[in-house]
């Protein structure tokens, strides 16, 4: 029979001292895998480097980034909105104007906004105000105010474009509020009634030229129908007469009136207009011999 004799360590022997150190092992390696343990939302999306360079990126759930060894960094892809400060900017025709705007932007390429800017939501920022100031300058102030949309449009389109290379897809510009002096206010007033003024006057005259024709059709029909005139006549003596308060003094008899009727009154009109006129030519003859 063989006889080992037992080592003691610290006032323990050698099995359980192997088996503290296998369980401290576990334990550690138990808390480095824990730590490892990164966790991405649906709306983000993260960048992993590997000793320094970028390795790939990572999508939404649990991710493994090795301590030391590995970093990252998260990005939120969700839609973001920038308040672009207000700016004084002076437009084509040299007015001053105080002009603020709004743009709606989000990351396409999260390995693209962390790699290529440095902080991809300031520099958006200023390039939308470098570029509403610019855009607002080249057109007058007209223009400003009737085509808000077009104008921003144009700002929308240059962010865009400019912001591709950073991975950043800008979806709208909207111009909030545009502030003018108060000169300038006065007369844009100003302008707005004269031309209030100018429409009433063209819409007056429209209508007068409209009851012209109308009276003109009027007449010529009238006179065209025999007996319209003596109908009319009578139509409108109703109408007055409706009023009680009128008095209406008629002197002409009904007589005379239907003696102008039809072909007969015409004759009639023919002969004291030739009698007034053989008169006329008679005193001037009387005149001439005197």
């Amino acid at each position: 029979m063989y006889k080992y004799d037992i080592i003691y360590i610290g006032g323990m022997n050698m099995v359980e001292g192997l088996i503290a150190l296998l369980f401290m092992a576990l334990f550690f390696i138990l808390c480095i895998i824990l730590s490892s343990i990164k966790q991405i939302s649906e709306y983000e999306r993260g960048v992993k480097f590997t000793c320094g360079k970028f390795s790939k990126i990572m999508t939404p759930g649990w991710n493994i980034v090795l301590p030391i060894f590995q970093t990252y960094r998260k990005i939120d892809i969700r839609t973001k909105v920038i308040d672009v400060p207000e700016q004084e900017v002076i437009t084509k025709d040299n007015v001053s104007v105080r002009i603020n705007a709004v743009i709606y932007y989000r990351i396409f390429d999260t390995a693209k906004a962390i790699l290529e800017i440095e902080n991809f939501h300031y520099a958006v920022s200023q390039l939308a105000q470098t570029t509403m100031r610019n855009s607002v300058g080249s057109v007058t102030l007209d223009e400003l105010l009737s085509c808000r949309d077009k104008i921003s449009a144009m700002i929308c389109d240059t962010v865009d474009k400019a912001s591709d290379e950073w991975g950043i897809k800008v979806h709208d510009v909207e111009l909030k509020d545009i502030s003018l002096p108060g000169e300038m206010k006065r007369v844009i007033a100003k302008v707005a009634e004269a031309e209030r003024e100018k429409q009433a006057v063209i819409t007056k005259a429209e209508g007068e030229r409209q009851a012209s024709e109308n009276l003109a059709a009027a007449a010529r029909t009238m006179a065209s129908v025999p007996g319209a005139l003596h109908l009319r006549t009578l139509a409108t003596i109703n109408d007055v007469s409706s009023d009680q308060s009128n008095t209406i003094i008629f002197a002409i008899p009904l007589e005379v009136l239907r003696a102008f009727d039809g072909i007969g009154g015409a004759d009639m009109m023919k002969k004291v207009i030739n009698k007034n006129v053989i008169n006329a030519e008679n005193n001037t003859e009387n005149k001439d011999n005197e």
